[in-house]
């Protein structure tokens, strides 16, 4: 045998190479097969290690050892993922590559020549000919596995429903008065002239530039900088604000600035820089300012204010020279703490709002009441308080509205014509342990909430999770429609999406089930002083948006290193599917609380009773620490309480102060940051509202543009289907618009059968909702906010995009 000084130097450094990747499989993987898991990597492991010791004694048997490796691995993983090329990526990839190296000229080509000269024989045209094969292999059946994906189950309904839209008459004036278009929440626009035989001819009309970015440390430490808007429109200009609460009003068909408002807010204590929009209010003809752009500060204090909408200046006779102080009755607000995103709901004289509150800080957080203000003079009408009783009783002197109350912080939706408004709630904060919450609490936690607009009594709530200790908050209020019953009878429903991909069809007038609703037992925990719900409700006739529950096999990694640390965790983690409980073990969340849909909700054609619905699969790690051990780990800081400056911990960190435990939640992601469940990590489905039934789902968006930052972002476009973050717009001619996914695609779909009629590449994420309307050119124009998601990692900007069919 050779000795190791006769072995050239690129020989053994690749020798040595196979050492170590050997020993990083074996010895995890004799682990794994204690946890009741596959050899496979120990397997693979000793084989690869023992190739590079033959190797490095210039054996040639070595490059027969690692090609016997590679061909086990192939009949391994097909035996176990069958022809999914997507999850051959992990064991099969890594290898592969490795063995182009181990075959070519610079190592194989030098054992057969005895000078040791790299050279080309028929060994390494082979070798590196097979890891070739592979690849090819590989991804020519992850291109397969994704078509297979592309599911039509169902026609798209032909019949047609004689039904208005709640609040439809703004779109009869081509007009987008509400964040949903309506107040009905539907994201549908009339307009037609962008149809399935021109789509392909959009292109960007114009582009309009805010000058509002990113600032520094707001993209760091789990804080996010997202250009969320949806525009609305009025006459003709379009009204929106930006990530740091500019106001902004767009000439509709031009583009060009025609006014600004700048609240100059102190923002530097917000998780979240985000506006998802304004609001419009057309006040009595006898007042001064009549027409009006509603919207909030985030900064420091928070606050309510009117602008015109035809100057941008503050309306004198609203609140306190325009302005309402949003911190009155609220106590302790500490800047951080309390702010909004979402636009507030105006309609019939109210102004309708709640707000973020920084979950899982602390107990006794600022109020989540929700607030009605009269929308001309900004003085507060009511405020419903789940504390008090009435929950709408007006405050007594020196009262404050109850602490800690679950908030509404999404989008809501109203029904003018039942004088409704319809608020989505979260929960009592802290969320990830809940056995000292209230009675009050308990019973409105993530809850959807009818309550009268002009008095804030409630007339009905409809609970969606039961002592959430997940974080399934509400993220969005409800889409309106009217569906047919039983007997034909068109139905005034709502369809309110959730976090764990429920979809819950209500009878708007009265909360009751419009289609079933059952309870399902689930699993409970053993956590000290926590008690869990035996059962929780499932919308057991209609689809549900979730992925199914995750089994070993679909575990995934770029390497088969982190493929193998995920698949050890999967087996020392608490996992029983849906409602697993937060754990000291840690609790593999799958959906968490970014959710299956989240803040941006679905898209709804009224003609013919379809949903659309853009959903993500990303399953998170949740583990609970003693709050004293959490501390002494260095989770966070220590915190006196109220008067007392806050140390704000690292996102991931929640400290949950004055309860018995801390709780980490972050994503599931192996060692090199990939995610540890295998694609598609993101689908777009129209589901069938009359016959309760999926239509057509497929993964949607690729590869290209991931990555944690602008530095490191992958070239490659893959099909694998990929994570979103905002809406879709849909039209009466069946087309769907959307810019959510995270590789900065903008396309147009077919929403009778999920067809993409266009795509294009934007210069950012297009993480928001487009809206559309006809310009005074008599074009038509589908608007998007392309300014990225810092949750996303997506490209940040600063664009508002139209797009448009050529003059």
């Amino acid at each position: 045998m050779p000795g190791l000084k006769s072995t050239p130097k690129s020989v053994l450094l690749t020798a040595a190479l196979l050492v170590l990747i050997g020993l990083g499989l074996a010895l995890p993987g004799l682990y794994l097969i204690t946890l009741g898991d596959t050899p496979y990597y120990a397997a693979a492991g000793a084989i690869t290690l023992l190739s590079g010791i033959l190797l490095a004694f210039s054996r040639r048997e070595a490059l027969w050892l690692y090609a016997l490796m590679l061909l086990g691995t192939l009949a391994w993983v097909i035996s176990r993922v069958g022809l999914d090329g997507w999850r051959m990526i992990p064991p099969l990839a890594f290898p592969a590559g490795i063995g182009l190296w181990v075959f070519g000229p610079w190592v194989g080509g030098k054992l057969s020549n005895p000078l040791h000269r790299a050279r080309l024989n028929t060994a390494v045209i082979g070798g590196m000919s097979a890891c070739v094969l592979l690849f090819a292999f590989m991804f020519g059946c992850g291109w397969f596995i994704t078509a297979t994906r592309y599911n039509e189950p169902n026609l798209f309904p032909t019949q047609k429903l004689a039904s208005g839209v709640p609040g439809a008459d703004a779109e009869a004036k081509n007009d987008w008065r509400f964040y949903g278009g309506t107040p009905a929440g539907d994201r549908f626009g009339t307009p037609t002239q962008i149809n399935a035989e021109n789509a392909h001819n959009l292109k960007p009309a114009w582009v309009f530039h805010s000058g509002d970015l990113l600032r520094a440390g707001e993209n760091s430490r789990g804080r996010e900088f997202s250009f969320e808007a949806t525009p609305i429109k009025v006459a003709d200009k379009l009204y929106f604000c930006t990530p740091h609460r500019d106001v902004v009003a767009l000439d509709a068909t031009t583009g060009k600035q025609i006014w600004r408002y700048t609240p100059n807010g102190e923002y530097g204590k917000n998780i979240y820089q985000a506006c998802r929009g304004v609001s419009y209010f057309e006040a009595p003809a006898d007042q001064p300012c009549p027409h009006r752009i509603i919207s909030t500060d985030s900064g420091s204090p928070p606050t309510l204010f009117a602008l015109d909408a035809e100057t941008g200046k503050l309306c004198e006779g609203f609140g306190d020279h325009g302005m309402v102080d949003l911190r009155q009755d609220m106590g302790e607000m500490p800047p951080g703490f309390h702010f909004i995103t979402s636009p507030p709901m105006v309609i019939h004289n109210r102004i309708m709002l709640s707000g973020w509150v920084y979950d899982n800080q602390t107990v006794d957080e600022p109020s989540g009441v929700i607030r009605g203000f009269d929308a001309t003079t900004g003085k507060l009408a009511w405020g419903w308080d789940i504390g008090h009783n009435p929950a709408n009783r007006p405050l007594t002197p020196n009262e404050i509205f109850t602490r800690g109350t679950p908030n509404g912080w999404g989008v809501y939706t109203a029904d003018p014509s039942l004088n409704l408004v319809y608020v989505p709630l979260g929960i009592a904060t802290p969320d990830y342990f809940g056995g000292r919450r209230r009675d009050f609490d308990e019973k409105y936690d993530s809850s959807l909430v009818a309550l009268d607009i002009t008095t804030g009594e409630e007339r009905w709530h409809f609970q969606t999770t039961h002592h959430d200790v997940w974080d399934f908050d509400i993220p969005v209020g409800p889409s309106l429609v009217d569906l047919p019953d039983a007997q034909g009878r068109l139905t005034p429903v709502l369809v309110q999406t959730t976090k764990q991909g429920e979809l819950f069809v209500l009878d708007r007038r009265t909360g009751k089930p419009f289609y079933r609703v059952e309870e399902h037992k689930v699993p409970g925990g053993d956590t000290p002083g926590e008690h869990y719900s035996p059962t929780q409700p499932i919308s057991s006739e209609m689809p549900n948006l979730r992925s199914h529950d995750m089994d070993i096999d679909q575990l995934w990694g770029m390497t088969p290193f982190d493929q193998m640390v995920c698949r050890i965790r999967f087996k020392t983690a608490r996992y029983q599917g849906l409602f697993t409980p937060p754990s000291f073990q840690g609790t593999i969340g799958f959906p968490a609380f970014d959710g299956v849909a989240d803040w941006y909700g679905g898209s709804i054609d009224p003609i013919h009773g379809v949903m659309y619905i853009n959903t993500t699969f990303i399953p998170f790690m949740m583990t609970l620490y003693h709050h004293d051990d959490a501390i002494k780990k260095g989770l966070f800081k220590p915190w006196q309480g109220w008067g007392h400056p806050y140390p704000e911990p690292a996102f991931d960190n929640n400290p949950q102060h004055g309860l018995p435990y801390a709780a980490v939640i972050k994503p599931w992601l192996g060692p090199f940051g990939a995610p540890c469940l295998a694609p598609p990590w993101g689908k777009t489905q129209a589901i069938d509202l009359v016959h309760h039934r999926l239509i057509w789902e497929r993964p949607l968006g690729t590869t290209k543009n991931i990555g944690p930052n602008n530095g490191l972002r992958l070239p490659v476009a893959l099909p694998t289907g990929i994570f979103s973050m905002g809406g879709i717009l849909n039209l009466p001619n069946g087309l769907i618009f959307m810019g959510a996914t995270a590789d900065q695609g903008f396309r147009v779909l077919d929403g009778h059968n999920g067809r993409i009629l266009y795509e294009t590449e934007l210069d950012a994420g297009g993480n928001a909702t487009p809206m559309t309307y006809i310009g005074k050119d008599n074009r038509q124009y589908v608007v998007l906010a392309v300014g990225g998601h810092g949750g996303l990692k997506t490209r940040n900007s600063d664009e508002i995009v139209a797009f448009a069919l050529p003059k």
